[in-house]
C-alpha cells in the first residue's frame, strides 16, 4: 500500500485529482476493478479470443497504474525507491510472463487502497477549511468621508473603521469615536466586557500601540457590543484564518505518530532488501534446475509477498480516519504524534474563563435589603436596566426577567452612566443608582458594616456586585458571575471516569474564584492569580510528576502553557490565533464536551494501529516463505498480500464510525 513516506518537514503536493475532480483517483481504482472483472468473466464464461481478454486486462492495468505511476516517478526522480515502484515492477513483470489477470488484480486492489488512503485524508482537510468561512473577511472604512465595504487585507494604518454593534473588530487600533463594551475574552481571557472609550487628543497619540491605555485599544477578533464605534487602524491586521486552518492540515501529514516513524525506519532498510533479494532470485535459473520464466515468476511473487504496503498504510490509514472522524466532529487534531499523546493522558490542566466557564456574566443574587419589598425591588431593577446598553445590566435585565417573569413598563427614565461606578436613573419620578460602593457614598447613602461584609464575601467567591440605592436608601443587592458551562461537570466526570486522575485550573482571576468553580463542578485543584508565565510555571512543575500532560485555554495568555505541555488543546471558533497556532488540538466547535470523545478516539486509534500492524506483518511473515519456496503461486500471493491491505485500511476507516460508549 502506498503511503506519504516523505521526509520529516516535507509536505506531500502530489494532487490526486483529474478528469473526475478530487475523486478521480477512486474512480479510477473502481474502473480498473471493473475491466479485471470483465476480463476474469470473458474468459471463464466465453470462448472470445485473447486479444479481447488482452484488452480488458490492459485496460485495467492503465487505470489501476495511472497514479501509482504518476507518485513512482516522483520519488523515483527525487532518489527514492519504495512501494509505488515495488508493485508497478511486480505488475509489469507479471505481465511479461504473460500473468495479466494477476498483475491488474494487483494493481487494482492496490490503487483501490491507496484511493481510500486520500479519501480519508480529503474528508479530514474538507471538514476543516470549511471553518474558514467563521473568520471575518470585510471591514467599514471611511475614507473622505465615504464609507466603504473592504477587504481586511487592504485596511492600511491609520484608515479609519466603522464597528457596528455585535459585529468583530477587524484590526488593531484605538477607539476615535463613541464608547462601547467589548467581549475580548479570545484574546485576553477576560471573562466581562470592557469599557471602552475615544481617546481624546488624537494630536498627542503614541506611535507605540503599547503605550495607549486600554480602556481605549480594541483588537482584532475581539466583538463589540451594542454600540457603533470608529476605530483607528494602528496595526495591519491580515485575514490569516483559511492560511492558517491550511498550515494546520499540512501539519497532519508532517507531525508523523511514534508508531508510524517507528514503521517508517523499518521501510528504509526493509524495501532494499527486498529489491536486492527479488534481483537475485531472477537469476535462481543458473543454480536451480529451472527455466527463466519460472525464477521471474518466483521473484515476482515474493516481489508481491514481500512488499510492506499493509504495513505501509496500517498507522496512516488509522490516523487519518481518527483525524477524519475527529474533524467531522468539531475538532482538529494536528497530526499523528497528537493523537497517539492524547491517549495515554493522565493529567488535564484548564483555563477558567471560556473553558470551564460560559464567558459571560448571569445573575447570582438579586436580594432586597432594608425591609423593601422583593417583587417592588425587581421590577424597579428591570426598569433602570432596561433602559442600559451595558453587557452587565444586560445580564441583570434578562435573568431576572427570565427567572421571575418580570416585564418592564417603561416606567424609568433619565439613565446616565457614570463611568466607573455604574448608572443612576429616575423611577417613578424619584432617583436610582445602581452600582459600586463608591457610587452610593459619593451620594450620601448610608451603607451598613453588615452589608459592606456581605459584598465583601460575594467578591471573594468570585462575583461581581452591585448595590441598589431608591429615594436616597439602600434598597438592595446584585452580584453576576461568569458561572461555569452547562456541560462542564458532566465532562469531568466523564474524564474521571476514563481514567484522567488529575484536572488542574489555572486562572489569572483570584485564588477565591478558582476555588468557587472547582468546587461547583469537581476539579481536582485550581491555582489563582497567575500571570501566563506563571501558567507555564504551573505545567513544567506538573510535567515533573506526570508522564503526559494537556493544557486546555482559548486565550494569548494561554498560548505559551499550551506550548510547554505534552498536547496543547485550543478552544475554538472563539479562540485567539496564537492560541490556535500553538496548540496540537482545537476544539472549533468550542464545545469542551468533546474532551471525552477526542481522548476515547485517540484511544481506539492505538488500539486499530496495533491491530493492523499485527495483520500487516503476520501476513509477510507468512507470504515470504511461503512464495520463496513455491507453496503460493502469484495469484495466492496477490489476494493474501492486498487481501491484507484492504483489510487494514478497511479496520482503520471503522474509525469514521466512532462513537462514544
Amino acid at each position: 500500500m502506498s503511503n506519504h513516506t516523505h521526509s520529516e518537514n516535507e509536505v506531500h503536493e502530489h494532487k490526486h485529482g483529474g478528469i473526475f475532480g478530487e475523486k478521480t483517483e477512486l474512480y479510477f481504482s473502481i474502473l480498473s476493478g471493473l475491466f479485471f472483472f470483465i476480463g476474469i468473466l470473458l474468459e471463464k464464461l466465453t470462448n472470445l479470443s485473447n486479444t479481447y481478454l488482452l484488452i480488458s486486462f490492459i485496460t485495467a492495468f492503465f487505470f489501476g497504474g495511472y497514479f501509482t505511476t504518476i507518485e513512482a516517478v516522483e520519488k523515483i526522480k527525487k532518489g527514492e525507491f519504495e512501494i509505488d515502484f515495488l508493485m508497478l515492477v511486480a505488475a509489469i513483470g507479471a505481465a511479461y510472463i504473460d500473468k495479466w489477470e494477476e498483475g491488474a488484480l494487483l494493481l487494482f486492489l492496490f490503487s483501490l487502497g491507496h484511493a481510500l488512503e486520500h479519501y480519508a485524508m480529503n474528508k479530514a482537510k474538507k471538514s476543516i477549511e470549511s471553518l474558514g468561512e467563521l473568520s471575518p473577511k470585510k471591514a467599514l472604512v471611511k475614507r473622505n468621508n465615504v464609507i466603504e465595504e473592504v477587504a481586511v487585507e487592504e485596511l492600511k494604518i491609520n484608515d479609519i473603521i466603522i464597528i457596528k454593534p455585535n459585529t468583530k473588530i477587524a484590526a488593531d487600533g484605538v477607539v476615535i469615536k463613541g464608547k462601547s463594551s467589548i467581549n475580548q475574552a479570545s484574546i485576553t481571557g477576560e471573562s466581562m466586557p470592557v469599557d471602552k472609550e475615544a481617546y481624546l487628543s488624537l494630536e498627542e497619540l503614541p506611535k507605540d500601540f503599547n503605550e495607549l491605555e486600554e480602556k481605549n485599544v480594541v483588537y482584532t477578533g475581539t466583538i463589540n457590543g451594542d454600540n457603533a464605534i470608529e476605530v483607528k487602524v494602528l496595526k495591519l491586521s491580515k485575514d490569516s484564518t483559511i492560511a492558517r486552518l491550511i498550515k494546520m492540515v499540512s501539519e497532519v501529514e508532517t507531525k508523523k505518530s511514534p508508531t508510524q516513524l517507528l514503521t517508517k525506519k523499518f521501510e528504509k532498510w526493509f524495501v532494499p532488501f527486498v529489491i536486492i533479494l527479488v534481483f537475485v532470485l531472477c537469476f535462481a535459473y543458473l543454480v536451480l534446475d529451472e527455466t527463466v520464466n519460472e525464477s521471474l515468476y518466483r521473484a515476482i511473487t515474493v516481489l508481491v509477498a514481500a512488499s510492506p504496503c499493509a504495513l505501509a498504510i496500517s498507522t496512516p490509514s488509522a490516523v487519518l480516519s481518527g483525524i477524519a472522524r475527529a474533524a467531522n466532529k468539531g475538532v482538529l487534531i494536528k497530526g499523528g504524534r497528537t493523537l497517539e499523546d492524547l491517549g495515554s493522558l493522565t493529567t488535564i490542566a484548564f483555563d477558567k474563563t471560556g473553558t470551564l466557564t460560559e464567558g459571560k456574566p448571569r445573575l447570582t443574587n438579586a436580594i432586597a435589603l432594608n425591609n423593601f419589598e422583593e417583587k417592588e425591588f425587581l421590577k424597579l431593577v428591570v426598569e433602570v436596566e432596561s433602559l442600559s446598553n451595558h453587557p452587565l445590566a444586560k445580564a441583570i435585565y434578562k435573568d431576572i426577567k427570565e427567572q421571575y417573569t418580570i416585564q418592564p413598563a417603561n416606567e424609568a427614565s433619565n439613565i446616565s452612566a457614570v463611568q466607573g461606578r455604574g448608572v443612576s436613573a429616575d423611577y417613578k419620578k424619584v432617583k436610582v443608582f445602581i452600582g459600586n460602593e463608591k457610587l452610593l457614598e459619593e451620594n450620601q447613602i448610608i451603607i451598613s458594616q453588615e452589608v459592606k461584609q456581605q459584598v465583601k464575601n460575594l467578591l471573594a467567591k468570585g462575583h461581581t456586585t452591585m448595590l441598589v440605592a431608591f429615594d436616597d436608601t439602600l434598597i438592595g443587592l446584585l452580584s453576576v458571575m461568569d458561572v461555569p458551562r452547562k456541560t462542564a461537570k458532566e465532562t469531568l466526570t466523564k474524564l474521571k471516569s476514563i481514567g484522567i486522575k488529575k484536572m488542574i485550573m489555572l486562572t489569572g482571576d483570584h485564588q477565591n474564584v478558582g476555588d468557587s468553580i472547582a468546587k461547583q463542578i469537581g476539579l481536582t485543584e485550581a491555582k489563582g492569580n497567575l500571570l501566563p508565565e506563571d501558567k507555564v510555571a504551573a505545567i513544567q512543575q506538573l510535567k515533573e510528576t506526570e508522564t503526559r500532560i494537556a493544557m486546555v485555554g482559548d486565550g494569548v495568555n494561554d498560548a505559551p502553557a499550551m506550548a510547554n505541555s505534552t498536547v496543547g488543546i485550543a478552544m475554538g471558533a472563539a479562540g485567539s490565533d496564537v492560541a490556535l497556532e500553538t496548540a496540537d488540538v482545537a476544539l472549533l466547535s468550542d464545545k469542551i464536551e468533546n474532551l471525552p470523545f477526542v481522548i476515547g478516539l485517540s484511544r481506539k486509534s492505538k488500539s486499530i494501529i496495533k491491530q493492523n500492524l499485527w495483520i500487516s506483518l503476520g501476513v509477510v511473515a507468512i507470504l515470504i516463505p511461503a512464495t520463496l519456496f513455491g507453496f503460493a503461486s502469484i495469484g495466492p500471493a496477490v489476494l493474501m498480500h492486498e487481501g491484507s491491505t484492504l483489510i487494514v485500511v478497511l479496520n482503520a476507516l471503522r474509525l469514521l464510525r466512532y462513537n462514544e460508549n
